[in-house]
């Protein structure tokens, strides 16, 4: 009897979808802008009145049935991941509706009607088979991400880092930098764009002849060896990630560069010597909020007297690594044990950890333009990107670097390049003014 009723009391495809289409027009009534939602049966629910700026279609009505049901609030992101929901035309305005759904007052008739009929709806999809949904595994998530453990740590990086080189150069510049670029205008290209941020970096750090660089966090090898070619300078970089490491290998072979530029695969916590210059670069946002001062007490020990430190890195609008929709997304699918905090609490923990702060630039509106490149590098290069990459991963990266780019545009988020050297009564190691920086060579 139970079976017969489960059957009664579920709705037929096309009675489901005539029930969304009425839950979407409730959900949208007042929304301002123009937006079309396609539902299983292939009907259409227009909203505004004009071409549509994007495009969401609901393949299943199981999609529909958890976006409604599921209280993770991640759900229709991996639903999206599977192929079950999609997004045609601006992905950008998709991911701003959840400004309308955040502010969207319903009724307790209307919430208990959206429930009841969401749960008529089929629980599954009747796909032929299950596809892995691309996430950090949840044993892995569980477990305490304070620790930052060294073996925790390479599997941390190489779950990001280690998807393939070949994914990352269809849409990264022909140097392979993967953080923020530095653009004069913003009409310049990605390549010149990241060339001028290179060579930034290294007037900042006033490099000589003859002095030892160190990259910590190198990634695919770009500043050092721009930095020995350019500023005749010996410069080694460490990475956690084994197939950055091998990149680097095979540029510095290739490009002839053994005798001034070498790497290493090894943890930050592991580095020996003494340098003339330090540089981190998009590194110090794996590192942990509770490890920074062990971070940059470590840094400080490996800096000569009257060096020179340039700390290149993300930061947050509001303090710590508070636990939402946001953090969860990105520790979950995009950087495991990630974490951030405002720009005032990092150079407060440099301070602290006895450095001298002279120069502060923000980046903001560069990261919002980088951004916006490597997402359209990526949708145009598609079908080659998936030659190396499942079609899940494709959209993790899609839309973690779409929403990226919007949260550097609405301000949610920052990037600071912060130069320092060890506090000392010594003079100070750099110029008066930052004329230097902009002269031309």
């Amino acid at each position: 009897m139970r079976q017969n009723e489960d059957i009664t009391l579920s709705l037929s495809a096309d009675a489901g979808a005539k029930w969304a289409e009425g839950a979407l027009r409730r959900v949208f009534r007042d929304y301002p802008d123009d937006l079309a939602v396609r539902l299983w049966d292939g009907r259409t629910v227009a909203f505004g009145r004009g071409a549509p700026e994007c495009t969401l279609v609901f393949r299943t009505p199981r999609a529909f049935r958890e976006s409604i049901l599921s209280r993770d609030p991640l759900r229709l992101a991996e639903a999206y991941f599977l192929g079950r929901v999609d997004v045609e035309g601006d992905l950008c305005a998709a991911l701003r509706l959840k400004e309308h759904l955040g502010a969207l007052h319903l009724s307790a008739r209307e919430k208990a009607g959206f429930l009841l009929g969401a749960l008529r709806l089929p629980k599954t999809d009747g796909a032929a088979a299950a596809v892995a949904t691309p996430g950090w595994p949840t044993s892995h998530r569980l477990r305490s991400a304070r620790a930052h453990s060294k073996a925790r740590d390479r599997e941390a990086i190489a779950f990001h880092y280690d998807v393939s080189n070949e994914f990352y150069r269809l849409w990264l510049d022909e140097q392979m930098v993967y953080s923020c670029a530095y653009f004069e205008n913003a009409s310049d290209g990605l390549d010149r764009a990241q060339r001028n941020k290179l060579e930034h970096i290294c007037r900042k750090l006033r490099l000589k002849p003859g002095e030892r660089l160190l990259d910590i966090g190198c990634g695919w090898g770009a500043l050092i060896r721009w930095a020995a070619c350019h500023h005749g300078v010996r410069a080694h970089g460490v990475t956690l990630s084994g197939q950055q490491y091998e990149h680097c290998r095979h540029r510095i072979a290739e490009e002839g560069l053994h005798d001034r530029v070498t790497v290493a695969l090894a943890d930050y916590r592991d580095i020996e010597g003494t340098y003339d210059k330090i540089a981190s670069v998009g590194m110090f946002e794996h590192v942990g909020l509770e490890q920074l001062p062990a971070y940059f007490a470590t840094v400080r020990r490996l800096l000569a007297p009257g060096g020179l430190f340039l700390n290149h890195g993300i930061t947050s609008a509001t303090e710590g690594w508070r636990r939402s929709v946001g953090t969860e997304f990105i520790n979950r699918y995009v950087f495991p044990d990630g974490e951030l905090d405002t720009a005032s609490n990092v150079q407060r923990a440099m301070e602290r950890s006895g450095f001298e702060i002279f120069d502060v630039e923000a980046l903001r509106p560069h990261y919002a333009l980088t951004l916006r490149h490597w997402v359209q590098r990526l949708e145009r290069r598609r079908d080659e990107a998936l030659r190396h990459v499942p079609e899940p991963t494709y959209r993790v990266w899609r839309l973690y670097m779409t929403a990226c780019a919007l949260a550097f545009e609405e301000g949610d988020v920052g990037v600071y390049q912060v130069l320092a050297a060890p506090r000392t009564k010594d003079p100070i190691p750099v110029p008066l003014t930052r004329r230097d920086l902009y002269a031309a060579r």
